[in-house]
């Protein structure tokens, strides 16, 4: 089904002499929808600059943004940005003015993307669902008691422009086909209850959100509204293909038996099967429209009945749909109706890092090195921006592809927070590549964290040969009990201040390693030019807590042995 919506948008000045709030609605074909409400506060002038400048620059920059940025981190940079520069008008105009009245607004924004929204919301304009015959409110005002019942900008607690740091209320949840989402001016929910609001954004007799939307900015006007008054009103008739076209893929869909090479599915000729594991099964195959080649991932037919498999290969299928782009393998949608349940991704020539580090290439060149290592730290702050946490970062799961571009590839034990709950309950990874904050009694939760220091172990063997803490397997309890040899040490031609990088990046304690990928980034980019201090050892009370009274119990034997040698042999 097609992400169909309908709009609806009335606005009236009201009793005020000047019209300060301001609406927009803006489509993207592949991205989905924005839609903005503001309400500017001042006079003069000052309010409608505010909120017309903020819902423009919003709407139209929005879609600007890089396309594997999640929702909230694009809507929190762009009305960042917008809060710093009307931040600093409104200071200027102080200074120059003493008594020109601030420049601010309340701002209300929602996204439509797939089956989901992402709202951001400044101040006491509203959004509400209505869903079902509720109106539920799904923002909260912010004001304050101080001002009385003086100016508008007097009782904001929060407002673009207000303060050089902003605070953004963020919220998502999912979206259904007849949902209707309303943004309104305080013109509008002030002068009306919410019963009221209930009955005529629902439809008002009418199913067209326009004329419901009119209905609102009437009823209010009617009922003594103070204040300009704005309601835009969006109809969700149809949900957008990301989220049912492969979140709800497996709904009553067989998997496809064993396919031998020659065999024809939906338009697709096997070539050859890559991998069987037991869980999933991998093929090579070509579409014949038009000679591509995919790569189809499937379940093995002894998993084909289990709710919860299904559910993890769909939401692999959703994520690698989600974050196409570079660095990541991009999943296609079925062209048409699918008679089985699989996946088809880009089919990427190349060779894993793991074959090339069992290959006859051997090391790396320091060149080769540096390179891989900053294309895969990008990629991965790239995937840990969209919310994504990859869990199993390994030299298996990283790509050359035949283009030169490095890629992460199997997202099968990703967590996005819209995972299925038998998937956030998998304790999911590679033992040697496990931080060791999961092996802890009770063990922490898997983060961003876990995935550089697996990127770290990954890059450190690949340059050394070996493991930073040698081979861990699940059922040993005795792990980490030593610092990482220097890879300079295996490797002289290494220099020191790589040495730093990835020591930091392997380092034992959580907080001495790096926080983001970026920063990983910035320390290989920068290099020699502004090396990295020089890791201290992990003391050993922290390696091995043990170690202290393992030593006290040796001296003591030692001393008591003595003892009894004293007593029994020498003269008294």
């Amino acid at each position: 089904m097609s992400f169909d919506i309908a709009i609806g948008l009335a606005s009236a000045r009201g009793p005020r002499a000047d019209m300060e709030d301001c609406a927009a609605v803006q489509r993207d074909a592949a991205r989905g929808w924005i839609a903005a409400v503001a309400d500017g506060v001042s006079a003069g002038g000052g309010g409608r600059m505010a909120a017309r400048t903020t819902v423009t620059s919003l709407v139209q920059d929005f879609f600007a943004a890089p396309a594997d940025w999640d929702v909230s981190v694009a809507l929190d940079r762009l009305i960042g940005a917008q809060n710093t520069w009307l931040y600093g008008h409104n200071r200027r105009q102080r200074q120059a003015e003493h008594d020109e009245p601030a420049a601010l607004t309340t701002l209300s924004v929602l996204a439509l993307h797939g089956d989901r929204y992402t709202l951001a919301h400044v101040g006491d304009t509203r959004i509400y669902l209505l869903r079902g015959g509720e109106c539920l409110a799904l923002t909260q005002d912010h004001k304050t008691d101080e001002g009385g019942g003086g100016a508008h900008f007097a009782r904001l607690a929060r407002a673009i422009g207000l303060r050089e740091r902003l605070q953004i209320d963020y919220a998502s949840g999912e979206l259904h086909a007849g949902d209707r989402l309303l943004l309104c001016t305080d013109g509008v929910h002030g002068a009306l209850s919410a019963k009221a609001l209930a009955q005529l954004a629902g439809g008002h007799g009418t199913d067209e959100p326009q004329a419901a939307a009119e209905a609102l900015v009437q009823a209010a006007l009617a009922a003594g509204s103070h204040d300009n008054a704005t309601a835009l009103l969006l109809q969700v008739r149809g949900l957008g293909s990301e989220g049912s076209s492969l979140l709800d893929a497996d709904q009553g869909l067989p998997v496809p038996p064993l396919l031998a090479p020659g065999l024809q599915l939906d338009g697709l000729t096997v070539q050859a099967l890559v991998a069987d594991n037991g869980v999933h099964r991998l093929y090579r195959v070509q579409r014949q429209s038009d000679g591509q080649l995919l790569a189809l991932k499937t379940l093995c037919e002894g998993r084909a009945g289990d709710p919860q498999e299904r559910a993890m290969l769909a939401h692999e299928g959703w994520l690698g749909q989600r974050l196409a782009g570079a660095g990541l393998v991009r999943v296609h949608a079925h062209a048409g109706a699918a008679s089985c349940f699989y996946l088809l991704f880009d089919w990427q020539e190349g060779q894993t890092l793991e074959q090339l580090m069992t290959g006859d290439e051997g090391r790396p060149t320091l060149a080769q090195f540096l390179s891989a290592a900053s294309a895969l730290a990008a990629a991965l702050g790239r995937l840990h921006r969209a919310g994504v946490v990859h869990r199993d970062i390994k030299p298996a799961n990283l790509q050359l592809g035949a283009d030169g571009q490095w890629r992460i590839l199997d997202l099968g034990v990703a967590l996005s927070g819209r995972e299925p709950e038998a998937l956030r309950d998998l304790h999911a990874g590679t033992p040697s590549y496990i931080n060791p904050e999961q092996w802890a009694e009770p063990p922490a939760a898997p983060d961003a964290g876990s995935d550089l220091y697996a990127l770290g172990v990954t890059l450190y063997q690949w340059l050394t040969g070996h493991l930073p803490y040698g081979e861990i397997e699940p059922y040993q309890s005795a792990r980490f009990r030593r610092d990482p040899r220097a890879p300079s040490r295996s490797r002289p031609e290494v220099p020191i201040w790589l040495d730093h990088v990835l020591l930091k990046a392997v380092a034992r304690e959580a907080n001495s390693r790096f926080e983001t990928a970026e920063e990983l980034l910035l320390a290989l980019e920068r290099g020699a030019a502004r090396p990295l201090p020089a890791p201290g050892s992990t003391p050993l009370a922290r390696r091995n807590p043990l170690a202290l009274w393992q030593i006290a119990l040796g001296i003591s034997l030692l001393f008591n042995a003595l003892l009894v040698y004293w007593l029994l042999f020498l003269p008294r």
